[in-house]
């Protein structure tokens, strides 16, 4: 056989998802080149590890056993790693870490001068929405998660990080000169949402509902990426957090709508499960976090603070 690790990682992936399409975005591959290294890595045996029924990819019991000498292969293969650092006196080990889409915009940032102060250690994180990332949390499958509302059923511990600020956006097709509107300008204006389990369309739906608001929703999408599309192309407006919009509003594709009451505020949390027995490269990074989190909203996120 002549299976790569990069086949036995996409094969794990695709076991633990289900599903090519979504193995595929975790880990940041076009669905076609999943595809064909899985069936790269099937064509290597004789017994198949994986079908379809309907539409639904089912792992067969050969795949579900191939899977697990996968899983083990692959953390031989990284334990190996650690073990060379270490004898070089570097931390070591992997740090597993999920994280709600619009999370992407802020945690590489608390992770860039870590990781070149402990090159030994590795990242996995996992980009997704608030029902999965809660999800991996409570499975111990990840050592911490980032999100921007707290989870209300899980027993947790938290570092608050930063603000996390959220406006009124659409695109420039539309004028907008008053200096400041009422909710009155929600009535006027067709409204995109976050896909039910988004953090973004938790809060938004929350202030609606407490401030009874009469909105027009036009329609709903899984991502905070295409929810800005959307906006830009002038489908509607959105209510959108800041921080994924910077260049956006500053060529021009976006503008902030003044609606009083606004901007929503809540705050990012880097979280972790109550009782967690950490690694000695998590509780690393946990002090880390607590050491240098005011220096790095301050040196990489001052624009956002003075919004």
């Amino acid at each position: 056989m002549n299976y790569t690790l990069n086949q036995l990682n996409i094969f794990l992936k695709v076991t633990r998802t289900g599903s090519i399409t979504k193995a595929a975005e975790e880990l940041h591959l076009t669905q076609p080149a999943v595809s064909i290294q899985l069936k790269n890595f099937q064509d290597q045996f004789e017994l198949p590890l994986t079908e379809v029924v309907g539409r639904q990819l089912y792992v067969t019991d050969f795949g579900k056993e191939i899977a697990e000498a996968a899983e083990q292969i692959l953390e031989g293969v990284n334990a190996l790693n650690y073990k060379t650092h270490a004898h070089k006196g570097q931390l070591t080990g992997r740090l597993k870490i999920s994280i709600v889409s619009t999370g992407k915009y802020v945690m590489p940032y608390f992770l860039a001068d870590f990781l070149k102060m402990h090159p030994g250690v590795e990242v996995v994180m996992d980009v997704t929405n608030k029902a999965r990332v809660i999800e991996n949390l409570e499975q111990n499958e990840v050592d911490f998660s980032l999100v921007s509302v707290l989870p209300d059923t899980l027993g947790v511990e938290y570092v608050r990080l930063m603000q996390n600020k959220l406006f009124l956006v659409a695109n420039r097709g539309t004028e907008f000169p008053k200096s400041s509107y009422t909710n009155a300008i929600f009535e006027q204006l067709p409204l995109i949402y976050r896909e039910q389990g988004s953090a973004t369309r938790k809060v938004m739906e929350r202030f609606i509902q407490e401030h009874k608001i009469a909105v027009m929703k036009k329609m709903e999408l899984t991502s905070n990426e295409a929810v800005k599309q959307a906006v830009i192309a002038g489908l509607g407006a959105s209510i959108m957090p800041l921080i994924g919009i910077k260049n956006e509003l500053v060529n021009g594709e976006l503008q902030i709508i003044p609606v009083k009451k606004f901007p929503i505020k809540t705050h990012w949390h880097l979280i972790w499960m109550k009782h967690k027995k950490f690694s000695s490269a998590a509780n690393a990074y946990l002090e880390y976090v607590k050491k240098e989190k005011d220096n790095i909203i301050h040196n990489k996120f001052d624009w956002f603070e003075r919004y």
